[in-house]
């Protein structure tokens, strides 16, 4: 029986659910939203301040400040709490207004950034407003998740290990792409792991995060309007991008199951499932990592009109997906194990 007297110091990290019976693939969801911030974020926000604390960066009157679409500021907002910080959380209009809610509730304070800019889009803007913030006033700490190499730690000592020792045969690992800490720290540990494991990135359509066009997007999570800093492509052996329709279709597919997640990993099991299908990946062991659960979009992605108004009234129409294409990294071919990739010279 867990006994705990911080909230950080309790994480499920051995749930999965196994989707076979909803979408006809052997695919198994690592469910992340089983701690007291609800998400994978708890991780990171945890890894990130406890090295600001031994780096002697924390000072009495230090106020943490980050830039988050959601989860990254709650997971931070209740580890400011129970250590007695003070927190900034710079998010945008696409926050869930559960979300914000949340961090107010914690005791953070919450600036909504309501322009973007002309590049670099919302996240521009808020990481724009944090830098003039840390410039005029040095009480505020800036632990930028973006470059800070924290993020992907905390997944390569825990994330990708208790992945392993659920599946010591994985093939294929799914992970959703926003500041890639995930995406990067899964994939640096399965690099040196004892067998290859094909990492595939799941992208939304609109990121840039792996080239192309920027484009609208309404759910947060997942995407960047800028090339993350964090990213090294050659650790990815392919990506998907979905499209948030698709995301939406596959978060009402989970529900009426009776799995209520967030937009994040519906992107990710829309991915999934689709790249599956494309690569006939029969008979081999394949797992997809949750972030979140839903009960923080339910006025948005489990909403009637609001996704409707955005994706339109036939949205949840039953039917084949509408938009969700596998880009390729490189030259190499789909049947081609990443072990081959590795002797090619692609090591950090």
């Amino acid at each position: 029986m867990p006994v705990i007297s911080a909230p950080y110091a309790f994480n499920e990290e051995e749930l999965y659910v196994d989707l076979r019976s909803i979408f006809g693939h052997s695919l198994f969801l690592k469910c992340e939203g089983f701690n007291f911030a609800g998400s994978i974020k708890l991780k990171a926000a945890t890894e990130m301040v406890e090295s600001a604390e031994r780096a002697g960066d924390l000072r009495p009157d230090t106020v943490l400040v980050e830039s988050s679409s959601g989860n990254l500021g709650v997971a931070l907002s209740m580890i400011a709490a129970s250590k007695g910080y003070r927190f900034l959380c710079v998010t945008d209009s696409r926050c869930n207004l559960a979300t914000r809610l949340m961090m107010e509730a914690l005791g953070s304070q919450v600036h909504v950034v309501a322009d973007q800019e002309s590049n670099g889009g919302f996240l521009g803007a808020r990481l724009a407003y944090i830098r003039n913030l840390c410039a005029s006033d040095d009480h505020y700490l800036w632990l930028s998740q973006y470059t800070n190499p924290s993020n992907w730690k905390a997944h390569y000592r825990r994330t990708a290990p208790a992945i392993a020792r659920a599946f010591p045969r994985l093939d294929l690992l799914f992970v959703g792409a926003g500041t890639t800490g995930t995406l990067m720290g899964c994939a640096r540990w399965f690099r040196e792991w004892h067998r290859p494991v094909r990492i595939i990135a799941v992208d939304s359509v609109g990121s840039v995060t792996f080239g192309g066009t920027p484009g609208h997007r309404m759910i947060p999570g997942l995407g960047m309007s800028v090339q993350p800093p964090l990213l090294d492509e050659s650790y990815v052996d392919d990506v998907v991008r979905v499209a948030e329709a698709d995301t939406i279709r596959t978060c009402h597919r989970l529900a009426k199951r009776g799995f209520v997640f967030g937009g994040s990993t519906g992107t990710v099991v829309s991915g999934a499932t689709d790249w599956l299908t494309r690569h006939q990946a029969q008979g081999r062991t394949a797992v997809a990592i949750a972030p979140d659960l839903g009960e923080r979009y339910l006025d948005t992605v489990y909403h009637d009109n609001w996704v409707q108004d955005l994706y339109g009234e036939h949205v949840l129409d039953p039917g084949p997906p509408v938009d969700a294409d596998v880009a390729r990294l490189g030259p190499t071919s789909p049947a081609e194990p990443p072990s081959r990739r590795r002797r090619r010279g692609h090591d950090a």
